[in-house]
């Protein structure tokens, strides 16, 4: 991965140490933005997401379906 360095704007490049995050080349500022290892959900709201509507069984089993049965447009003419 490659990223934009925040600092000056370089090209940052994947930290290939014990250290996991991308590292600047040029400024050699550090950062683990594009790991999103800043983006856990909070247990109450991971919870929350069992009665979100788009996560319903039905819904994850229509994204299976096959080409050519009927979709969000209708029956294939």
């Amino acid at each position: 991965m490659r990223c934009s360095c925040k600092e000056c704007g370089d090209y940052m490049v994947q930290a290939e140490s014990d250290h996991l995050g991308c590292v600047c080349q040029e400024c050699g500022y550090r950062c683990t933005d594009c790991l999103g290892t800043d983006t856990v959900v909070p247990k109450d709201r991971l919870a929350q997401l069992a009665f979100d509507p788009r996560f319903s069984p039905e819904s994850l089993a229509s994204s299976f379906d096959a080409p050519g049965e009927e979709d969000e447009y209708g029956p294939e003419d």
